[in-house]
């Protein structure tokens, strides 16, 4: 933080021979660059010349007051500090016109109204035929101090006299008509530039807008702008990464562009998953603007979520509930975040909220499905999974996944006719569901509809070729229903194929081979059984060691 009072800056050591009215020139050119074209290249570049400025020589004025004023823009020192700099200024030159008036403005800003008004007067006093711009500034001061319920006459005497003279003095003071000049001409260009690039978007001429706008960026100095205008171009094309390089630029040069920053962030996070923490970055800066930040902080959740931050990803779901706590999307990713951290009863009074609110039927649906596998899975609570299935369902009847988990819930309670049934609507609904059909296969051959279940197997298969639990399945049809071994024996071997570590499936083409009378081959396929099972327990081993030795059994 910048404290550098005249006292203590004639204290520096020299060890640099510097030329303080050359710097200052720098310095004061690069802030007017700043002041026209709002990069932070610029700013940076003025900081550090009225700084060398004030190294050189700590009795120039002008080099408080205006490192004050670039630091407090960039936040690198508050009003206070930027008052006590200014003082310092008139401390070097009592008379400075400009130091008053700056002086005046921060201390306007920090609500001493007081003090600004005697700082302004001596602005005004000072700068004679020169002090337009003090007046100016000082007539917007008292206008914001007239209190309509306590009208003073003095006080609006006071803004009409220095509204009025300010108005009349702006025509002789030069550097106010060197600045609105200097503000034509760069406009000008700008404008001209911007006029081309549009007409030639317009043809279509892609690459040519491109070239235009980089002549740009060179000659103009705007270079925010006219990178982020290539950015828009790029993104049409969906050339996303170069799009990105472009808005990175436009960042760089001018980081308070909030919408520019914004399509930094988007981008970022659609586009390049593998850039989760510079996405988190730039979602933080927009932060500091102050806008939209329940949105901000709703994507930074998930951002956090993708990184597999579960505690920061409910900190920033927290944050925008606390903004917004009856927002159902909100309510919905806390419960997600809750999730993946265990806490589940956390998650179902965030899912019950977002279905209560109820934004859409569609999405509600798929939220009490989603409570429906909570319940199921984390809890075994079957009654309430149930309910919040068949909850699903009255608001999106058109939802087979629901379908499908409801049927589960009945397959679970052995309630076989209703599983059927619940199946089949599944399949209504949508007919390339291999999973309803391979479902409705297990159930069918449990209620001893062996004919129904081979249908249902083999519409599996054909939807899904690589189905390795519809090919065991089938297997099991036919060995166990059919007594067609050998057809058996193929699809246990397919279903061993699609998933070599698939225990069962060896099992089942075990007992295949046993009753097609290979001893030997059923031996190896039921020791391999054993072997996966060891790795991931599914069957009883001695159960498979005894099917072993009654093989050879004499």
């Amino acid at each position: 933080m910048l404290n550098i009072t005249a006292e203590q800056s004639q204290g520096m050591t020299k060890e640099i021979l510097l030329n303080p009215v050359e710097t200052l020139e720098n310095a004061r050119a690069a802030h007017e660059k700043y002041l026209l074209k709002g990069q932070n290249e610029d700013l940076l570049e003025a900081v550090n010349q009225y700084l060398l400025t004030l190294k050189s020589n700590p009795n120039i004025s002008e080099s408080y007051y205006r490192l004050a004023s670039l630091m407090l823009e960039s936040g690198e020192i508050d009003l206070e500090n930027a008052i006590e700099q200014c003082k310092a200024a008139i401390s070097v030159a009592p008379k400075n016109s400009d130091a008053h008036l700056y002086t005046a403005y921060f201390m306007e800003k920090a609500g001493d109204f007081t003090s600004s008004s005697k700082e302004y007067e001596k602005a005004v006093k000072f700068a004679g035929l020169k002090s337009a711009r003090a007046r100016l500034l000082y007539s917007s001061s008292i206008l914001s101090q007239i209190d309509s319920k306590n009208l003073s006459i003095i006080k609006l005497h006071k803004f009409l006299y220095h509204l009025i003279s300010g108005v009349v003095l702006s025509a002789i003071d030069k550097k106010s008509l060197k600045m609105l000049f200097k503000n034509i001409k760069d406009n000008a260009a700008v404008a001209l530039y911007k006029t081309i690039g549009t007409m030639l978007e317009g043809v279509n001429g892609f690459r040519a807008t491109l070239k235009v706008y980089k002549k740009a960026v060179e000659k103009t100095g705007h270079k925010g702008s006219f990178y982020s205008r290539m950015g828009d171009i790029l993104m049409r094309k969906e050339e996303y990464t170069d799009a990105l390089d472009c808005y990175k630029k436009a960042y760089i040069t001018q980081p308070n562009d909030r919408k520019n920053l914004l399509k930094l962030a988007t981008i970022t996070r659609t586009y390049m998953p593998n850039a989760i923490d510079e996405a988190i970055d730039y979602y933080t800066a927009l932060l500091n603007f102050g806008k939209d930040t329940p949105q901000i902080y709703y994507e930074l959740g998930h951002l956090y979520l993708k990184k597999g931050d579960n505690f920061h990803a409910l900190v920033a779901f927290k944050l925008a509930l606390d903004s917004d706590n009856n927002n159902p999307y909100f309510n919905n990713a806390i419960a997600f975040a809750y999730l993946r951290s265990n806490m589940f009863d956390d998650a179902i009074q965030h899912y019950q909220k977002a279905i209560k609110i109820n934004p859409d039927d569609k999405w509600t649906a798929l939220v009490c499905h989603t409570l429906g596998l909570v319940y199921l899975d984390m809890k075994m609570d079957f009654q309430s999974a149930l309910s919040a299935f068949q909850a699903g369902l009255v608001l999106d009847e058109n939802n087979y996944e629901l379908h499908v988990s409801l049927a589960d819930i009945y397959m679970a309670q052995n309630d076989l006719d209703n599983a059927i049934q619940t199946y089949c609507d599944a399949i209504k609904v949508n007919g390339n569901c291999f999973l309803a059909y391979a479902k409705l296969g297990l159930a069918l051959w449990e209620n001893n509809c062996i004919e129904e279940a081979l249908v249902a197997y083999n519409k599996a298969i054909e939807l899904n070729p690589d189905c390795d639990t519809a090919y065991n399945n089938l297997g099991v049809v036919y060995i166990d229903g059919l007594a067609d071994n050998k057809e058996a024996l193929n699809c246990f071997l397919k279903a061993i194929e699609l998933n070599p570590n698939y225990t069962l499936a060896y099992f089942n083409a075990g007992r295949a081979y046993e009753k097609l009378g290979l001893a030997q081959d059923a031996a190896s396929y039921y020791q391999m059984a054993i072997d996966l099972n060891r790795l991931s327990p599914e069957l009883i081993e001695d159960e498979i060691q005894d099917k072993i030795y009654s093989l050879f059994n004499l």
